[in-house]
């Protein structure tokens, strides 16, 4: 498994989708990462997903998905209880 920096992970959330393939396209081009973490939960979930493969078919023909981590985490409520809250993260690598 490889160990990643915090620099290479990148939160997917309300902004627009572009702007989120435009910071992997950053990340992987201006910062000389090697990989790039998309990390989302809940409805951004599609939203990653969107974002790791317009990256890779349209920009980035050298990237591909290395990985998929799915998972669930216990969120607390404002009404003082939990609840469950699907997480996913997609490693996007540069081809060997």
């Amino acid at each position: 498994m490889c160990v990643m920096s915090e620099e290479s992970a990148i939160y997917i959330g309300r902004k627009p989708v572009m702007s989120y393939v435009l910071a992997v396209i950053r990340a992987f081009n201006d910062l000389g990462a090697e990989a790039v973490t998309l990390k989302a939960r809940g409805r951004a979930i599609s939203k990653a997903v969107d974002v790791a493969e317009l990256s890779r078919r349209s920009f980035l023909e050298d990237v591909e998905v290395s990985g998929i981590e799915i998972g669930s985490e216990q969120v607390s409520t404002p009404e003082g209880g939990s609840r469950g809250v699907s997480t996913i993260a997609i490693t996007l690598k540069k081809k060997a």
